[in-house]
């Protein structure tokens, strides 16, 4: 059991906990103003013995910037270099002004939520929560090695990502859109802009990320099936490309139509196995257009008169013509290459809303055929 005696100091009377360690050992911990506080103190110490909580003090005086390396390392495993790049970024720009160089024992909850308030005023959703996600990750590992007795980091409030609405192209606005693909001086059959027409109609009719179209190669491609293998994804990552697994970490089988048989096999015409769809100058793969003036992408969508739209669009218009088409929820999903047709569900739930008009319509069938329908309201029955 802890033991609590007192002692003279040139301020006066400070209590002192003498206790027991998990291993054995003793130790104290001085500078209480009350008894009343170095007894509370005292019963927390030997009940988070109890519970296997047990942190000594020395153990929380290290700081944030010194576990910060291995956490990241960590991330290496599980993260692709895109987003690992960002976490990086945010690490420096967000996370080290303020935690660096403080030690994990002396955090509140209190400064840290200030903190997450102040960052939201300035910075996007997104930049606040993977800030976060830094600071409370760092703070889980120091929980996880008895270095905290629990993270002040998590259970505070957090802001909300605004989330916006898809823009679906309709099959004419597609073809448009497409069409519209020119360097904006009307060379309209130069290899770039056909390139680019093309990539347009199977980004906004297969629904690929942009990361697995340009990486596609020729071998990739079974015009017999019309199947597509999506097997890498193609990641910008400053001003190079890193090639690794599709974003779902599984490759997969996706079809195209046939109307898309004619230009990809003009496309790829004196092509090799080998060789990419779509090539550029990124390691030999095209950059990802952003949605600003001066790109080839937003010069065709202002040519094609409609709103802006990011390329992303573009696989969410591939799913509003899939659900159109008729197809259902686990299909777009193995298309999409989702990880569950709830995460499909969840996304294009708008998309959806036909299917719960079917249900309602069902079931008042269903109803009217029942015992339970009193017979006036039962549909007349033939003579």
């Amino acid at each position: 059991m802890a033991s609590i005696k007192s002692y003279e100091t040139d301020k006066g009377i400070r209590y002192m906990v003498r206790y027991r360690k998990p291993d054995g050992g003793t130790t104290t911990k001085r500078g209480f103003r009350r008894k009343l506080d170095a007894s509370r103190w005292a019963v927390e110490k030997e009940s988070s013995k109890n519970h296997g909580a047990f942190v000594t003090e020395s153990a929380g005086a290290i700081s944030i910037g010194r576990l910060e390396p291995a956490w990241m390392a960590k991330q290496k495993t599980s993260c692709k270099p895109s987003y690992m790049r960002s976490l990086e970024t945010t690490w420096k720009t967000h996370v080290r002004p303020t935690w660096a160089a403080r030690q994990i024992k002396d955090l509140k909850p209190s400064e840290i939520q200030e903190w997450i308030s102040d960052l939201s005023e300035r910075r996007s959703a997104s930049v606040v929560l993977r800030s976060v996600r830094i600071l409370a990750g760092i703070l889980d590992d120091a929980v996880r090695d008895q270095r905290l007795a629990r993270n002040p980091a998590r259970g505070l409030a957090l802001p909300r990502k605004s989330v916006r609405a898809h823009a679906y192209l309709s099959v004419d606005e597609l073809y448009a859109l497409s069409a519209a693909c020119v360097d904006g001086k009307g060379h309209r059959h130069s290899g770039d802009d056909f390139q680019r027409s093309v990539l347009v109609l199977l980004l906004g009719t297969v629904g690929l990320r942009w990361g697995e179209a340009i990486g596609l190669r020729w071998r990739d491609v079974d015009f017999d099936r019309h199947r597509i293998s999506v097997r890498v994804s193609a990641t910008q990552v400053g001003n190079g490309i890193v090639v690794g697994l599709p974003k779902s970490w599984e490759a997969r089988t996706v079809v195209f139509p046939e109307a898309l048989d004619e230009p990809l096999r003009r496309l790829g015409e004196g092509r090799g196995a080998d060789d990419l769809l779509f090539a550029g100058p990124l390691d030999g793969h095209m950059r990802q257009p952003k949605p600003k003036d001066g790109s080839w992408y937003a010069g065709a969508v202002k040519r094609a008169g409609l709103k802006p739209m990011t390329v992303h669009d573009l696989r969410h218009t591939a799913a509003s013509l899939m659900v159109r088409s008729g197809a259902n929820v686990k299909a777009v999903q193995a298309q999409l290459g989702h990880k569950s047709a709830a995460m499909t569900l969840d996304i294009y739930a708008d998309l959806f809303d036909d299917d719960l008009d079917a249900v309602g319509e069902a079931m008042n069938a269903i109803l009217l055929r029942s015992a339970l329908i009193p017979c006036s309201k039962r549909p007349a029955e033939a003579a």
